[in-house]
């Protein structure tokens, strides 16, 4: 098998230290605010010359947290409920051969920081903290966006979009800006498909803090919210 080197030239910053609760896609919430941070040998900003006349981007990225040495033609998709395999090249499963995602993010802004060189505002991405990013592409829309296409199991996927009930006392305790995106994070459930008792209380982290939650039927309730650290 023939092996090709590629090289990190970024990484995500954003609000989730663990996979667990990030969207399943991207531009799923588009509040979601993050940034791409690059690594020093690519802090160049020649290279971002005339992004900024793009508004959204193609990001090609590792699972990181999946990445296996074997792979299996077939897996076993959340929003099917778990119990369903489907091939592997179709779905967006991070269990894939090469462990490489593909997200559309929203560029948000271009900005010269003193101490990571030139950085992308972003919103909309559905990569964990840290996540390291191999190449980043204009989003052209006259080649890339196709209004007639369907999109096979996946077209029902606003069909499991839960209600969320959050308290305003405990939404309130997080900053302003972050209220938005957790209640849209908490919207396409969070749970893995295998979990899904109603006694059970989950805890998600995102932006500093552990939001404490339960589901039964249809509705999430906000149960509790703890500042990590």
């Amino acid at each position: 098998m023939e092996n090709v080197e590629i090289q990190v030239i970024a990484r995500m910053k954003s609000d989730f230290p663990s996979k667990f609760g990030i969207p399943r896609q991207s531009g799923l919430v588009e509040e979601l605010r993050s940034t791409v941070i690059f690594e020093p040998e690519f802090r160049n900003s020649d290279a971002l010359r005339g992004i900024e006349g793009y508004s959204h981007l193609w990001l090609i990225w590792q699972f990181s947290e999946a990445v296996r040495t074997d792979w299996s033609p077939t897996v076993r998709p959340p929003r099917l409920g778990g119990n369903t395999r489907m091939g592997v090249f179709a779905t967006r499963s991070p269990f894939r051969p090469n462990s490489l995602g593909l997200s559309s993010v929203k560029l948000l802004g271009v900005e010269e920081t003193e101490a990571f060189g030139t950085v992308l505002h972003v919103g909309g991405a559905d990569l964990m903290d840290g996540t390291p990013i191999f190449d980043i592409k204009p989003y052209i829309p006259y080649g890339d966006s196709h209004p007639e296409a369907t999109g096979g199991f996946t077209d029902t996927a606003e069909d499991f979009l839960l209600q969320v009930n959050f308290p305003t006392e405990l939404l309130n305790l997080l900053p302003e800006g972050k209220q938005q995106a957790a209640i849209g994070v908490l919207s396409h459930d969070p749970r893995p498909s295998y979990q899904r008792q109603p006694e059970r209380v989950y805890g998600l982290s995102f932006a500093g803090y552990n939001i404490r939650f339960s589901v039964v039927e249809d509705t999430l309730t906000v149960q509790a919210i703890e500042e990590i650290g």
